[in-house]
């Protein structure tokens, strides 16, 4: 079962930027969040920014807070950033009973080295996350991928990997996750040599005599 991350929480009265940029202060240390779902009337709430991140990083999606309306289970819905891409900003909490069934965004990783990767290849992951439907108290931390096996000119497809038993994939299975290839450059110089054909051997002939070595050794012959 999906382990859960006790969270304090409190509600948040005023709203507005002005707000939200407050919280976010480095001396208060809180990140806004708003809370819905389930049938029940959104609230905006603000938790522990740090406590928060840490245990994304550990890998969790799903935690309970005490709010005076009661105890929430809460999924992990949307997670907004500043304009770097760095500091997490806001989050967006969805009210979810642990035994409904949901869809949901997975983590992919990567394990080992792929074959092509040593003769020379280039690894690409074309996909860092898995759409997959499952009850929410099995939802995983990741979908891991063993690549160890994959050589040049083969991928890796949604289809082909393995999920947690009970679990559906909602992505295309035939969406490509990681495939590896030959470098750019390399492949075109392969394919220009292969287009040009083999090539032949250069034929010395005898150096033609110019015009005025042949017309003098005429003029010999007559005489």
């Amino acid at each position: 079962m999906t382990e859960l991350l006790v969270l304090q929480a409190e509600l948040r009265e005023e709203k507005g930027s002005r707000h939200a940029a407050r919280l976010r202060d480095p001396k208060i240390g809180k990140l806004p969040a708003v809370v819905y779902g389930h049938g029940e009337k959104p609230v905006t709430i603000s938790l522990n920014a740090h406590d928060f991140v840490e245990g994304l990083h550990r890998g969790h999606r799903i935690f309970e807070i005490q709010l005076p309306t009661g105890k929430h289970t809460l999924l992990v819905k949307d997670l907004q950033y500043d304009h770097f891409g760095k500091k997490l900003v806001h989050a967006d909490l969805m009210r979810v009973d642990l035994n409904e069934r949901m869809t949901v965004q997975v983590p992919i990783e990567l394990r080992g080295t792929a074959k092509g990767s040593q003769e020379g290849g280039i690894l690409d992951q074309n996909m860092t996350n898995l759409e997959i439907e499952c009850v929410v108290s099995r939802i995983p931390k990741s979908i891991t991928v063993s690549v160890k096996d994959l050589a040049i000119g083969e991928a890796i497809h949604a289809k082909d990997l393995q999920l947690p038993p009970g679990s559906l994939l909602k992505t295309d299975p035939e969406a490509i996750v990681c495939i590896c290839h030959m470098p750019k450059v390399k492949a075109e110089v392969e394919e220009a040599a292969a287009a040009e054909g083999p090539s032949e051997p250069e034929v010395i002939t005898e150096r033609a005599a110019p015009a005025e070595e042949q017309s003098a050794s005429k003029e010999k012959e007559k005489k």
